[in-house]
């Protein structure tokens, strides 16, 4: 089942030479290799103490492990912090290509407690040929873990424009940046996807892996096409799933939200009003948009009581603008939604078929915003945004005003360095879903014209997020399972089909790593 949260996410659900730090963009050159600091039989394997996972066993053989590295690149020999691996060796040491790096999103995704998750995902012909390395990205996780001090209000980073919203929204976001500033100064301004891409060079380097193999999803592959551009000579296998446009790093990756998240609601209010049988919205797309304003206006005038508290309309906005990629699962919110408001209690409905209240934790929410900060500038005008997101919920309704206005990152400290422009030939994977509402199907295309070397594999007609190992598309898991174990790219791009619905289900899962805002 899935589960709703009251904040988007990349999930809107995160790489490292010990040189000095370069400039980003086409024009510099890319970094050297990280030297390694230690030999992988140095290593200081020990158990990983990973939670039970109720669905997915503990993998067999799973050791973790510390690489250390400089806080700030530009200064090795000064203040450290130590970057947290999972290993779990290769199943067919006969068959070994190498080592394959695994990143669940984000910014902010833990990745060594979610092993038994990644593991279930993978067919053993990869799991044969590959030692699998899931790596806590800096300021996540067990990888010196950030945590502000964040009240749960003060963690959502995006707020509504009316009642007092925008308002609030720029008080509590300007104090979130405070309360980073104040217990980290400008140590947290290293948190960035760049380091992070440095810090995958490190441990590659510690293991002693020629090349780098990789396998990111949402986040991850803003931070895959990253270290492409930084370390080009050492990237090997890259799987990009669901993707990032890196040019929008990180605003307009937001703001791109306010647009999609309408296309897909006039997406659903089609579908929906062709299905009337699965309903009771309306039979035209008119009736069924209708439907749905008159439960957001509803709940403004009477919140509705969810688990973990209860929603007014524009919370019910923030919870739902994402999920109408799904439009089975999509109508199937509303229609439940809709019974809430007319009395049904909440409890009466099983887990995932309603959203839920679940604020921010503050160790959840500080690496997100963190990260989004330090790697990008934002605008410092709160005249800006204020312009931005009254003209944005007047256009796209459902989320513009969220998606335009002010985040902790309006009120941070410019980042150490420029955003990395990815202009290369390195050959990857890029993997999408069509109707993705977190990482839309035009963010992949722009990476795609970026990466000239790569080739794409659409799932046309595709809907939610995340594709490989989701049993989403037959088409789509076999040509990235062949591209990892074969290291052959497809001649051209893919356009594959996705599975057809189970009869009767109105529910997919959702990666279990999938963070609470995009991601």
């Amino acid at each position: 089942m899935r589960s709703k949260y009251l904040a988007p996410a990349i999930a809107l659900g995160v790489l490292t030479g010990l040189s000095p730090v370069l400039t980003a963009g086409p024009a510099a050159a890319a970094e050297p290799p990280a030297q390694a600091p230690a030999k992988a039989a140095a290593l200081d394997w020990r158990e990983c103490d990973i939670p039970p996972d109720p669905q997915n066993p503990t993998p067999a053989g799973v050791r973790c492990a510390t690489v250390t590295v400089p806080l700030d690149y530009r200064n090795p020999h000064g203040k450290k912090i130590g970057i947290e691996l999972a290993r779990i060796p290769a199943a067919d040491p006969a068959k070994r290509v190498g080592a394959l790096f695994l990143n669940t999103g984000g910014p902010g995704g833990e990745a060594v407690n979610m092993t038994p998750t990644l593991e279930a995902m993978l067919p053993g012909s990869v799991k044969d040929r590959y030692d699998r390395i899931a790596v806590d990205p800096r300021g996540v996780g067990r990888s010196a873990p950030l945590a502000c001090g964040l009240t749960s209000e003060q963690g959502q980073g995006t707020y509504p424009y009316a009642n007092g919203g925008f308002d609030r929204g720029v008080a509590l976001n300007r104090d979130f940046a405070a309360k980073c500033r104040a217990k980290y100064g400008d140590d947290v301004l290293h948190f960035s996807t760049r380091n992070t891409a440095r810090d995958m060079d490190a441990v590659r380097a510690a293991l002693g892996e020629r090349k780098f193999h990789y396998l990111g999803f949402s986040y991850g592959t803003y931070l895959g096409a990253v270290y492409t551009q930084m370390f080009p000579q050492r990237a090997g296998r890259i799987v990009l799933d669901s993707a990032v446009n890196p040019k929008d790093a990180w605003r307009g990756e937001w703001r791109v939200w306010g647009p999609e998240s309408q296309r897909q609601l006039e997406r659903w209010t089609r579908w929906a009003a062709e299905h009337p049988e699965t309903h009771r919205l309306g039979d035209t797309p008119a009736k069924v948009r209708a439907s749905f304003w008159k439960l957001i206006s509803g709940a403004d005038r009477t919140p509705l009581r969810l688990e973990g508290g209860s929603m007014n309309g524009d919370e019910l906005r923030n919870a739902l603008f994402a999920h109408f990629d799904d439009v089975r699962y999509g109508t199937k919110l509303v229609e439940n939604l809709h019974q809430v408001a007319a009395g049904r209690p909440y409890e009466e409905f099983p887990s995932g078929d309603l959203p839920e209240v679940r604020p921010w934790a503050d160790h959840l929410a500080s690496p997100v915003w963190s990260i989004t900060c330090a790697d990008a500038s934002w605008p410092k005008n709160v005249a800006t945004y204020r312009a931005d997101a009254r003209r944005d919920k007047a256009r796209y309704p459902l989320y513009g005003d969220y998606a335009s206005g002010t985040t902790p990152c309006s009120f941070w400290k410019d980042p150490v360095e420029p955003p990395t422009r990815v202009d290369n030939s390195v050959g990857a994977l890029i993997v999408q879903n069509e109707w993705d509402a977190q990482t839309p199907l035009s963010q992949a295309k722009a990476l795609r014209a970026d990466m000239e070397g790569s080739r794409m594999v659409l799932v046309e007609g595709g809907e939610d997020h995340v594709v490989y190992g989701m049993g989403r598309s037959e088409c789509a898991d076999k040509a990235t399972t062949d591209y990892l174990v074969t290291g052959k790219l497809p001649e051209a791009d893919v356009v594959c089909a996705p599975n057809p619905p189970a009869p009767g289900t109105a529910d997919r899962p959702t990666p279990a790593w999938q963070n609470p805002t995009l991601r």
